[in-house]
């Protein structure tokens, strides 16, 4: 295994988790707003730049990096969320490096038990073998195990968008509306996907693998998901302090009109639950009772 250069942008659980992967094979180096480093010299020197920020600071940062970048230089991003304009970080990628290497990396990772050694997976988002190879070459010896995606608008609406179904699932499991409810969320949350991430320039099936599917049930039940809390929160009438990037994914699609969540029941639904949990029972159960009384 060849040694890279590798510059993480963010120190935080990923951050973190991403040391844990990569720490004993390359020579790690890291930005945080919160730490003494500078960012532009850092990524001269990168032969990998490592995204693991929020989509919002995408943009900016790739603004103050990207004359610096080396010829052959990756981008790898992990963001599973839209920026304040609607973009995926894929879309960033495409707008601001068209011409440099670049690729998403989504599936279920939680960082706690990447950290605790326990295996992880992801889909490496790229249309060239060469990418996914050398992608692959980098995560060699740990347990992060690798598919290649080409479907890049496929798998990046799959991770946004899981994030606002696995609210659902928090509110079903808080209520205690028991394990045939959480079945009923899996396969209305899927087919909804699956119909939103084709619309959104994805390939059919494209949320059935580990972006979609995979990262969905992680998300969807992990006791360690802050989206799967957000959901327990709601459902016990808390609503201070609701973020996330689900509560942000709903935001940004409704503000820009990404698509028209009449077409959507169950994200609709969430959507209205987040911002006025009320009677928050009584409109998820309703909503099974419209689902299931249409001809």
């Amino acid at each position: 295994m060849t040694a890279n250069n590798i510059l993480v942008l963010g120190y935080g659980e990923m951050g973190h988790a991403m040391e844990y992967l990569l720490g004993s094979h390359h020579r790690l180096s890291f930005w945080a707003r919160e730490l003494d480093t500078d960012l532009e010299q850092l990524a001269a020197e990168a032969e990998i730049v490592l995204f693991c920020l929020p989509v919002n600071p995408h943009s900016e940062v790739l603004a103050r990096i990207r004359p610096r970048l080396q010829p052959g230089c990756l981008c790898l991003s992990i963001a599973k969320g839209l920026d304040e304009q609607g973009r995926s970080a894929a879309q960033i990628f495409a707008e601001q490096l068209p011409d440099s290497a670049y690729a998403l990396l989504y599936g279920p990772m939680i960082s706690e038990e990447i950290r605790a050694g326990r295996p992880a997976f992801a889909e490496v988002g790229t249309p060239q073998d060469r990418i996914f190879e050398r992608v692959r070459e980098l995560y060699r010896g740990s347990r992060l195990y690798l598919e290649r995606s080409d479907d890049i608008a496929g798998i990046s609406w799959s991770v946004i968008l899981k994030n606002v179904y696995a609210m659902a699932f928090g509110m079903a499991d808080e209520l205690r509306l028991g394990d045939n409810m959480r079945g009923y969320l899996a396969v209305a949350a899927l087919h909804e996907l699956d119909r939103i991430a084709e619309r959104m320039g994805g390939q059919p099936r494209s949320p059935f693998h580990l972006a979609g599917l995979g990262d969905l049930i992680t998300t969807a039940t992990s006791e360690d998901s802050h989206h799967h809390e957000l959901g327990r929160r709601l459902a016990r009438g808390e609503t201070d302090h609701i973020s996330g990037e689900g509560v942000h994914t709903l935001q940004m699609v409704e503000r820009h009109g990404l698509f028209d969540t009449a077409d959507y029941p169950l994200f609709r639904l969430i959507g209205e639950l987040v911002k006025n949990p009320a009677d928050l029972e009584q409109r998820l159960l309703a909503h099974v009772e419209r689902v299931f009384s249409m001809p």
